[in-house]
């Protein structure tokens, strides 16, 4: 940091020391709190009491003092439950403890104390609704939560616990009717969900609702159930089995359900359902980038019945080039869907295909100041290149000085240099959620100088109107990555943009499926390319350390560029979905690289891609002051794939 104060720098070192301690040189009181967790963690309660008493004034006493609390709750009194909750509300346990206290209230039906409570809480999950709803339904009467049970039971997920009291009284009042139970196991077995439907049908059957043996039936073997329409459709029963089974057929073989519900069933079925089933038909089809869905969709006349169905419309319409549906779509979309990037992007593009560039251009404008995808996107359609804010003024030692001493950072710093590095960026971002732009920026810095890079990122870019983009797009281990990059011939703006998609950073990074490090690597692939690049003696626990991970991940990104003929959108999507799905997502002729992006199946993916592009724009222009174009490193995907996307 630029000419900071030698108190600063104290500041900083005190911070910074004790990271990385071996466990001979940890404080009496650090070694009490690790003890303490492993107490926690065993459910020893005697043992855990016991180090607590080592853990009075330390720092972190009050994550003692919570896990006691949470082995105890059963018992604990409510005026001890409540001290802890007062004394700690600054912190993210007292939320945490506060609502599993209120769980535990409702699944006792502990009513009279959950009234008081539940009101109070910042966060509330369905369970809780649902111990809500189950206490006025006793006060109160049923007929008034009746209206609020409607959303949860077409809801294709298990009900929740709390909920099916009040949904069995409602069974057996007549207040839930068997159309009720059939639209809940429509919406089940449209996401797959048998299990649940079998359960649905089991606990609440009624004259009209297929039994939940021949649900299985119906969508094991479709094809085979389907053979005997002409006995089943007699019943509304039947008619609800035959979905299933279209649904089922569509699963496996998309164009041949289409082909059953044109041919079999046109006449047969309810028009409702034909709509229906048209509609999801056509969602799969467009995920798998048939151009069939669009016409798909059209049969199903706009029958809005699920919640993506217009964004898949849009894509499929992107991929055919047809502007117009484009167009359509988005213009069927609620207002606050139709002002998000993408698709204020994509109606301004169908709005100049159509030759109504100043409507465009207004669209454009909209987004243009945004520093993401489609706002970079939408300001070089305007003819304007990305135009990084300037850097607000470094954060004064005063600034700097207050943040460090805030408790809810001292926690965070003393979580992670003990090895707590979960609870830890929990913590730091519990502090930091409402600090102003000055606090962010000095929080982000002193983040930075204690090399916490991915807290450090995160936290810049949470400001509002003083922004600082070197510390959003800050490259720690710069030299080391460009070092690999020219020895690759890879573009480093692109390499730092995918390492700060990955990581942030953060070399100890871990996946929940396993991928670590830099560049997130899973470790056959990093097995793999080690063998190809000939390092010997490779092990996973390797990944971890920044000059290795470099080295593999780079060298696995150039070997999918070589695939994908030098193509970094290709290399982008192989990099997070896999190199087999980058290929199927092609189409048979030339693509736009921003429609290949925007229909990729994969949330995940298509975030992701979006993402890498857009960070190595603001690397480029944030270290090598270049102006780049992100239509110009969107390449075109050239087609010779089967079109037929997952």
């Amino acid at each position: 940091m630029t000419k900071a104060s030698l108190r600063t720098i104290i500041i900083f070192l005190l911070i910074l020391l004790p990271f990385g301690l071996s466990a001979e040189n940890r404080t009496a009181g650090d070694n009490a709190f690790i003890a303490a967790h492993r107490a926690f963690l065993a459910k020893n309660l005697p043992r855990l009491v016991e180090a607590a008493e080592k853990t009075r004034g330390h720092i972190l006493d009050v994550y003692v003092r919570f896990w006691i609390l949470s082995l105890r709750l059963n018992d604990a009194d409510p005026n001890e439950i409540k001290d802890f909750l007062k004394k700690n509300a600054d912190t993210p346990l007292a939320g945490e403890l506060h609502r599993k206290w209120v769980h535990l209230l409702g699944e006792n039906s502990e009513w009279e104390t959950f009234r008081v409570e539940f009101p109070l809480l910042s966060k509330v999950d369905s369970e809780l609704r649902c111990y809500d709803i189950h206490d006025r339904m006793e006060r109160l009467g049923l007929e008034s939560v009746a209206s609020e049970i409607k959303p949860i039971w077409l809801t294709p997920r298990p009900i929740p616990s709390g909920c099916i009291p009040v949904v069995d009284a409602m069974a057996a009042s007549g207040l839930l009717t068997s159309s009720d139970i059939r639209d809940r196991l429509q919406a089940l077995m449209t996401e797959g969900l048998l299990t649940e439907a079998r359960r649905t049908a089991g606990r609440y059957a009624a004259e009209g609702v297929p039994p939940a043996g021949e649900i299985e039936k119906a969508w094991r073997d479709p094809s085979r159930f389907l053979q005997q329409k002409d006995r089943i459709l007699k019943t509304a029963a039947g008619r609800q089995l035959c979905y299933f089974a279209v649904v089922s057929l569509a699963r496996r073989d998309l164009l041949n359900a289409a082909d059953v519900l044109q041919y079999r069933l046109q006449e047969v079925l309810p028009l409702s359902d034909q709509r229906r089933l048209w509609t999801y038909l056509a969602i799969q089809g467009a995920r798998r980038h048939l151009p069939e869905a669009l016409e798909w969709f059209i049969k199903g006349e706009k029958e809005e019945i699920y919640t993506d169905q217009l964004a898949w419309r849009v894509r499929i319409a992107l991929r055919l080039q047809n502007w117009t549906e484009v167009k359509n779509a988005i213009e069927a979309m609620k207002a606050s869907e139709r002002d998000e990037s993408a698709w204020t992007y994509w109606l301004g593009r169908s709005l100049l295909a159509a030759g109504d560039k100043y409507e465009a251009d207004k669209l454009f404008a909209k987004i243009s100041g945004r520093h993401d995808f489609y706002g970079i996107l939408a300001a070089e359609e305007l003819g304007n290149p990305l135009r990084l804010p300037p850097n607000a003024s470094p954060p004064t030692e005063e600034e700097l000085l207050q943040v460090s001493e805030l408790p809810g950072i001292r926690r965070a710093m003393a979580l992670y240099r003990l090895h707590f590095p979960t609870e830890g960026a929990k913590e730091w971002l519990w502090c930091v959620r409402s600090m102003n732009d000055r606090q962010l920026l000095a929080a982000s810095e002193l983040a930075r100088a204690n090399r916490l890079w991915d807290w450090s990122i995160r936290t810049a870019e949470m400001t509002i109107a003083e922004h600082n983009f070197s510390l959003r797009y800050q490259a720690p281990y710069k030299d080391l990555f460009l070092k690999h990059a020219r020895v690759r011939d890879l573009d480093e703006a692109m390499v730092l943009g995918m390492v700060r998609q990955e990581s942030m950073f953060n070399a100890a990074a871990r996946s929940s499926a396993g991928a670590t490090g830099l560049m997130q690597l899973l470790p056959a692939t990093a097995r793999m390319t080690a063998r190809k690049i000939g390092m010997s003696r490779f092990h996973r626990s390797l990944l971890t350390k920044p000059e290795i991970n470099a080295r593999l991940g780079t060298s696995y990104l150039r070997d999918l560029l070589d695939r994908f003929s030098s193509n970094y959108t290709l290399a982008a999507a192989a990099y997070n979905a896999g190199p087999h799905h980058a290929e199927r997502w092609k189409t048979t002729t030339p693509l736009e690289g921003a429609i290949y992006i925007e229909s990729i199946p994969f949330t995940e993916t298509r975030r992701y891609v979006k993402k890498v592009m857009a960070n190595a724009v603001h690397y480029a222009a944030v270290f090598s002051r270049e102006t780049v174009s992100l239509k110009r490193i969107l390449d075109k995907v050239e087609g010779n794939g089967s079109g037929k996307g997952d």
